[in-house]
């Protein structure tokens, strides 16, 4: 039995196993949110298992009970720290690291899938559109509450949630912020199936190494022949939604939105 665990990384682990290699965001402290120390990491850590030989299917969860909560807002925070401005830190670090994280996931050779152990907010849902395969956890929710954070879609969704969802609840999701349960994300055609959370992980291993078991080259050229003929289209989306981010991020309501976000939390 095949089996490795590298422990090289801070903020996530990446362990393999039977041909499978998942990547577990690591911050449960913090719901898993995505500081620029974990988008980072994570971005090695895509990149390694699609060089790594031994890897067949790749696997992002999180420790926890979250998935993942979004993007850390204290990024913006830190930044202002530094002298930054907001719409500095969008139009180079914060841009930047979207960019990389995006191209990764769309450029990835391999099988991906996500196993969305609990609930999962901004980039944590939106990624799943560039993913294979989603399996969830019956406590998982879906949420992208741009709007009410003075942001737009990210990480592609734009594209793909109407092609997955159909426009009107992908408009619903994106515009609006509804919140979708494992269920109903199901029901949408966003997640494949919906385990029970007592066996979701025993559930996904068992089904991850079984596909691992399957030739890899076959695996790979089916993954370049379903990629390839929409490969361009989404890095023009990725760059067109970074455009109207950076943009957003300089107007009044986006520094509003994060303003009142944060004093809310204070107030928790």
């Amino acid at each position: 039995m095949e089996h490795s665990s590298e422990n090289r990384f801070q903020h996530l682990c990446y362990d393999v196993k039977n041909g499978v290699a998942t990547i577990t965001f690591n911050c449960p402290r913090r719901k898993n949110a995505f500081s620029l120390e974990l988008w980072s990491e994570v971005i090695v850590a895509l990149r390694r298992a699609a060089q790594d030989d031994r890897v067949v299917v790749c696997v992002l969860t999180g420790n926890g009970d979250y998935f993942s909560s979004g993007n850390d807002l204290n990024n913006f925070i830190n930044a202002k720290k530094k002298g930054v401005e907001l719409s500095e830190y969008m139009v180079f670090e914060g841009q930047g690291i979207l960019i990389a994280y995006g191209e990764t996931l769309i450029d990835f050779p391999k099988q991906l899938i996500a196993a969305v152990n609990g609930p999962a907010l901004g980039i944590g849902v939106t990624v799943l559109g560039l993913v294979d395969v989603v399996y969830a956890s019956d406590t998982a929710t879906f949420l992208t509450p741009f709007t009410s954070l003075g942001q737009s879609p990210e990480a592609c969704s734009s594209y793909t949630f109407p092609k997955i969802m159909g426009h009107t609840k992908a408009y619903e999701v994106l515009y609006f912020g509804r919140k979708l349960t494992a269920a109903e994300a199901k029901e949408s055609g966003l997640v494949s199936e919906v385990f029970p959370a007592a066996s979701f992980q025993k559930e996904v291993q068992m089904r991850t190494e079984k596909f691992a078991a399957l030739p890899r080259k076959t695996l790979q050229a089916a993954k370049k022949l379903c990629r390839d003929g929409e490969r361009e289209q989404l890095k023009r989306v990725l760059y067109a939604e970074l455009e109207v981010l950076g943009r957003l991020s300089n107007s009044e309501e986006n520094k509003q939105a994060i303003q009142s976000f944060f004093r809310r939390k204070s107030k928790m």
